[in-house]
């Protein structure tokens, strides 16, 4: 094994260890997925370094890219931010072990994955948009009104809201809503929060 083959390996196994234990544990602290994650990128990186030595084509590989998604996927319902982690480390074992025949551009583009979800999953960015299911009990068809009563109990602006279910026998609104909540607004709440709490 030549040194254009071990630079994208080791670059992959790297940037696999920061993406799961310096990225993604810290801050959603989910370990399953830990594994998952790390299990994956290893799995691919293997199997697409075998490809590459036998001298397969990369359109196989991509497939085989294809196929471990959608078992994935079909396993367990996972969010869309661990959609994302999930495909950054199948997109960098990928480039693992197809990498070797330029292996200064598959390691630029580990990087890129990488510096993009540490970005892209910051929690200063966007830290007041939230999304949340709602059920009111009131059935409210009227949207103007809706989006009133849910802005005066979240105590944020709505940006979106979507109406799942309106329930007019037993009174009462299942509302998809979007909405922006001040971080230091949303900080200062919750240090009331706690300081309630320990008064109780």
């Amino acid at each position: 094994m030549d040194l254009n083959t071990l630079i994208p390996l080791g670059v992959d196994l790297t940037a696999a260890l920061i993406l799961t234990l310096g990225v993604y544990y810290p801050r959603h602290r989910r370990r399953d997925l830990v594994v998952a994650f790390l299990g994956v990128n290893i799995g691919v990186l293997a199997v697409a370094s075998m490809l590459s030595e036998a001298g397969v084509a990369a359109g196989l590989g991509l497939g085989l890219f294809g196929v471990l998604s959608i078992i994935r996927l079909r396993s367990s319902e996972i969010s869309q931010r661990e959609v994302a982690y999930y495909f950054a480390a199948l997109a960098t074992g990928l480039i693992g072990g197809l990498g070797s025949g330029n292996p200064m551009l598959a390691s630029a583009l580990i990087t890129l994955i990488l510096a993009v979800m540490w970005v892209a999953d910051h929690p200063a960015l966007l830290s007041g948009s939230r999304h949340q299911l709602v059920k009111i009990d009131r059935a409210i068809p009227d949207e103007g009104e809706l989006r009133a009563e849910l802005e005066a109990r979240l105590g944020a602006t709505v940006t979106s809201l979507t109406v799942q279910q309106l329930d007019l026998v037993n009174d009462s609104t299942l509302v998809d809503v979007r909405f922006w909540l001040d971080p230091t607004e949303a900080r200062s709440k919750a240090r009331s929060a706690r300081v309630k709490t320990e008064v109780a």
